[in-house]
């Protein structure tokens, strides 16, 4: 197939067209809301980014995310990014964007499931090692090891005796992990009471969202000022200088996803790397091949 200019152009933007589609359709994911609610939700965030801005500036980072990836698989980079929150904070929303556009083979993403009963014996940080990366290789890290200075102690699957373990272990097994050559970056997205509070009750009208509510979730409003006392003290004990924490403003979901990024990008330091240039080599003709006819029912029906 010959591409005149014209024909380049329009493909060109066509392709562009759906990558802005991508992005639309997450955000009307965001939520689906009654007609009602989404008035509540605009009154409580009247200076919201507007979709063009926000969308120019998250294509923007992600081109960037793309460099990043380039250098960390031509270098042999191996980088840890941990997010945590409470829950409804946006930790989801932020990886979705980073992930978007990146090759799933080198930026992955590690959400472990509660521990099981086998794991429960182990040292506590043998569950997350297997998911560390290799060289190359990106891991974002959707809740973590930080489990147990959090949801653990405040809702008392781990003893006070386990917690303090906890705190005096965590820092050098993050010193470990840098001395391995992985870089680790540490994310806590804060919002509100008030905020958190509208967003499960979005959760709770929103058909398409139930499913991220948990017993627990409902739990973490119960505890709130628990789960307040639990990340101070996880604060002061576990943000070490070879290590620190860096926290989210997260009541703008727009706003918190762009500041996150941008500080993510410049918290590494990524370069240019050569890339062989690419051309499509001609398709080889056969004139005795004859494609075959497949059956009609192999073929998905096309209702759209």
């Amino acid at each position: 197939m010959d591409f005149d200019n014209s024909s380049a152009v329009s493909w060109l933007r066509a392709e562009m067209e759906d990558a802005l589609d991508e992005d639309y359709e997450l955000e009307l994911s965001e939520p689906a809301l009654s007609a009602e609610l989404a008035k509540i939700y605009r009154k409580a965030h009247p200076d919201s980014l507007n979709r063009q801005t926000y969308f120019l500036e998250l294509i923007r980072l992600q081109s960037e995310l793309i460099k990043l990836q380039d250098w960390v698989s031509h270098s042999g980079e191996k980088i840890v990014v941990l997010f945590e929150g409470r829950d409804s904070a946006g930790k989801g929303g932020v990886i979705k964007r980073i992930t978007q556009r990146l090759n799933p083979r080198i930026v992955r993403v590690a959400a472990l499931p509660a521990p099981s009963d086998r794991e429960k014996t182990q040292w506590y940080f043998q569950r997350y090692v297997p998911h560390l990366p290799a060289g190359g290789e990106i891991v974002l890290f959707d809740r973590s090891w930080y489990n147990r200075a959090g949801v653990e102690r405040v809702m008392g699957f781990a003893t006070p005796e386990q917690v303090e373990d906890f705190f005096n272990d965590v820092p050098e097994f993050e010193r470990m992990l840098l001395r391995s050559g992985i870089r680790l970056v540490k994310y806590w997205f804060s919002i509100t009471d008030e905020e958190q509070q509208m967003r499960f009750m979005m959760r709770i009208h929103d058909p398409m969202k139930q499913w991220k509510l948990s017993p627990m979730d409902l739990q973490s409003r119960v505890r709130w000022e628990q789960y307040t006392k639990a990340k101070e003290e996880m604060f002061e004990r576990t943000s070490i200088p070879e290590a620190p924490w860096y926290i989210v403003e997260g009541n703008d979901k727009k706003r918190a996803r762009l500041n996150c990024i941008d500080h993510l990008l410049n918290q590494i330091p990524y370069q240019p790397v050569p890339h062989e240039e690419i051309s499509l080599p001609e398709r080889v003709f056969n004139p005795e091949y004859e494609r075959a006819t497949l059956p009609g029912e192999l073929y998905v029906p096309q209702k759209y």
